[in-house]
């Protein structure tokens, strides 16, 4: 044998016994001075030995509070006012009420969600007897509500007739289908000759839920003596966000301001807010840094959020300076332009593990806010270290999005803004980017419009579902658990190409339907 031969062999066996890295540790791939995004990464998938049904998503927002849902919903003013903020606690997660408002509105929309009764609806339908086919499909299609009550009047304090349910219409005891008028259209042959359970002021919580439960209904209606509807409660999908008094929990968003320290403290003394967020495009300032050092000295009860930041410096200095948590993210968001702009930020995904790395050490939660688009990015911004996912434009066009619905070019849609656009700024978030001493104002977000995505009440319990899911793909059973495997190494990932993430998708196809649930 030739000696070619032989160390043609030797090469070959040592190339077949070298060791081939099966995917990468997060170390590795996020230590390469290569930025990331969410659709840049993805997850190898883990031993699964439970069922989706056992993954739980309970988390921490902050040191201190506790929510059982991870998200979160954003405070721009399209996206989060009281009634986001109410259906966010319903649902275990937490809405933060923008600031780009009057002291005085703020306060108020903070104090509506504490005296909003746990438990029950806010904003609940009533259907009228004389009501067409034509308006109770569109009553229904705009709330986002599958279930409303048929009263006398069409309204609360109305004798309470029937139950309308995606089953059929549920007679009230003693009543017929001929005092229901032209509501019998929306139903037609629907009617059901179970009666509607109903309730009284005596029905305790627990009782409710279970009345719910064996009825197999989503509302109970409360009737007083008289038959009246007195409230409406609703079925809980997952524990709401409660306070200490059982009201629920709300968060609000400030600046850095002299003023915004009074803005504080009306905020904490008339509604008792339960979170507040500092509120900057880029928080590692002067500015931040001493707001915070004064909340923890005024309100050493108060859980403050600081932020935003993408690197590990950035999180060290607001940590030390009394952070609660740390909200992550620059320059991400689809109506944000300030890497266009300013130059600066970071790639999302990258951003969540280096500055959940430094966090983690500190036992500080962040906030992974921006770049988020479907439950896969959830998945990948829990799984890369946030404790929770802050969601902008995914829950703007919503039915509890403030704004009114129009129609541009046929189309059903809401307007969303990014906080550093100029519209935003006119109205006084130009703050945010330390822009109101400034002659010239730069934007660094866009103004414009996003298509009606029905409630809330059906796209928080979607994400969260196919959140489990992921995680049970991943072989972990919570966040804890998430954590503890991206730590470890043991959690692998690799860096997607083009036609890889092409190829992730739906591709190939002449038509098709995407139907989320």
């Amino acid at each position: 044998m030739s000696a070619a031969t032989i160390l043609n062999q030797q090469s070959q066996q040592s190339y077949d016994d070298e060791e081939v890295p099966d995917g990468l540790p997060a170390s590795r791939l996020f230590g390469q001075g290569i930025t990331y995004t969410y659709d840049d990464v993805i997850f190898h998938p883990g031993h699964i030995n439970f069922g989706a049904h056992e993954v739980n998503l309970a988390t921490h927002l902050t040191k201190k509070i506790k929510l059982t849902s991870p998200a979160v919903s954003s405070p721009m003013d399209t996206v989060t006012e009281a009634n986001m903020a109410i259906i966010m606690a319903t649902l275990g997660g937490i809405g933060f009420v923008h600031y780009n408002m009057p002291l005085e509105q703020q306060v108020e929309a903070v104090k509506r969600v504490k005296q909003q009764p746990a438990g029950y609806e806010a904003n609940p339908i009533i259907l009228s007897p004389k009501q067409e086919l034509k308006q109770i499909q569109d009553i229904q299609g705009s709330s986002g509500f599958r279930n409303a009550c048929v009263t006398d009047s069409g309204a609360v304090g109305g004798k309470l007739l029937a139950v309308a349910t995606p089953k059929g219409l549920h007679l009230v005891e003693g009543q017929s289908a001929s005092d229901l008028g032209n509501v019998t259209a929306a139903y037609q042959s629907q009617i059901n000759d179970r009666s509607a359970p109903t309730a009284s002021e005596a029905t305790s919580p627990e009782e409710v839920q279970l009345i719910m439960a064996k009825h197999q209904i989503e509302i109970l209606p409360f009737v007083d003596q008289k038959g009246n509807l007195v409230k409406v409660a609703y079925k809980q999908i997952v524990p709401p966000s409660l306070d200490s008094k059982g009201r629920y929990l709300v968060g609000a968003a400030v600046g850095t301001r002299q003023e915004d320290r009074t803005r504080v403290d009306e905020l904490r003394k008339q509604a008792d807010v339960d979170v507040v967020i500092l509120d900057s495009s880029q928080g590692d300032s002067i500015y931040q840094i001493e707001m915070l050092q004064h909340l923890k000295q005024a309100h050493p009860d108060l859980q403050v959020i600081a932020g935003n930041v993408v690197t590990g410096a950035q999180a060290r200095r607001l940590i030390a300076a009394g952070a609660d948590a740390l909200r992550v993210g620059m320059g991400s968001g689809s109506i944000c332009t300030t890497q266009e702009v300013c130059a600066v930020g970071r790639g999302q995904a990258t951003a969540v593990y280096h500055v959940g790395r430094v966090a983690r050490a500190a036992g500080v939660p962040i906030i992974a806010d921006g770049g988020v688009q479907n439950s896969g990015h959830i998945v990948k911004a829990l799984a890369l270290g946030a404790s929770t996912v802050m969601c902008g434009s995914m829950f703007a066009g919503t039915t509890e999005a403030p704004g009114e619905y129009f129609t541009s070019n046929g189309t059903r849609v809401k307007k969303y803004r990014g906080m550093g656009s100029l519209e935003a700024m006119q109205k006084g978030s130009e703050s945010r980017y330390y822009g109101d001493t400034q002659n010239i104002k730069i934007a660094q977000g866009v103004s414009g419009t996003v298509k009606d995505k029905g409630s809330i009440r059906q796209t928080v319990p979607f994400l969260l579902q196919a959140s489990r899911q992921g995680f049970q793909d991943l072989g972990a059973r919570d966040l804890a658990s998430a954590h503890g495997l991206l730590r470890s190494g043991q959690m692998r990932l690799e860096c997607r190409t083009g036609a890889a993430q092409a190829e992730g998708g739906v591709h190939d196809m002449h038509s098709f339907d995407k139907v989320r649930w």
